[in-house]
């Protein structure tokens, strides 16, 4: 069955949200507005997508843009840097996002890490209400622990669609991607992976980690079936042995 495309302004049918959640509320991602009291409408052009275990609901992007939203993981090149933020790049077409100096783990005026031009993080949007700067942070802000987040050493980047990013997070299971829990059954590999469409590998080979980046690149232009990745996944195996 497809997924009908919705005209930006398009009020979503109650019969296509998930159930709410035990305080009664839903999560709205990108490209969806809340009109109290219970209107929910369409921002952009996309198709609806939802995650009923979170109670969650978005519109992904048909021009494969990505556009922040508060929670969502992503991998950010610094620009340049002010007295108390860096400003940093998440996509070539959206405003820069600020990232403070001290939102790292344990950092402090001595500590924090001392970042250059080009240099990546692996960070969180905190902040990207309408009419507002992005912000975002390398820690959990409650607990105040990195929890896999921070500047990203070595390893090369690889562009994705959007939408593919997201499947990649959600595995094999949800997302039906299961090509870098394949690979890493055999290879040794680091990974992050940025809701913005930017993948960052690490394998201590160049070999390696080229492979890994291009099999992901591939699946998502061609859009492969399960058996097609497990096909591709031995072939890459192979080849980087």
């Amino acid at each position: 069955m497809s997924t009908p495309i919705l005209l930006p302004g398009t009020p979503i049918s109650a019969s296509l949200l998930p159930r709410p959640n035990k305080s009664g509320t839903l999560t709205l991602g990108p490209g969806l507005r809340h009109t109290p009291p219970q209107t929910i409408t369409t921002t952009t052009l996309g198709t609806l997508s939802t995650e009923p275990r979170k109670s969650a609901l978005w519109l992904e992007d048909l021009a494969g843009r990505y556009a922040p939203s508060v929670n969502d993981l992503v991998i950010a090149q610094i620009h340049h840097s002010s007295t108390d933020s860096y400003s940093c790049t998440l996509t070539p077409h959206t405003p820069f996002a600020l990232l403070g100096q001290l939102s790292f783990e344990g950092a402090s005026k001595k500590t924090r890490p001392q970042l250059k031009s080009g240099d990546l993080v692996y960070a969180r949007v905190c902040q990207a209400g309408k009419g507002e700067d992005v912000e975002i942070e390398c820690l959990n802000s409650a607990t105040g622990k990195g929890e896999g987040m921070g500047p990203l050493k070595g390893g090369t980047t690889f562009d994705v669609s959007p939408g593919f990013a997201r499947r990649l997070m959600l595995g094999r299971k949800k997302g039906g991607v299961m090509l870098l829990e394949g690979v890493g059954e055999k290879v040794k590999f680091e990974v992050a992976i940025g809701r913005n469409g930017v993948i960052w590998v690490d394998s201590g080979s160049v070999r390696i980690t080229v492979g890994i980046g291009r099999l992901v690149q591939d699946c998502d232009r061609g859009g492969w079936t399960l058996e097609e990745q497990e096909k591709a996944v031995k072939k890459a195996i192979k080849d980087m042995s």
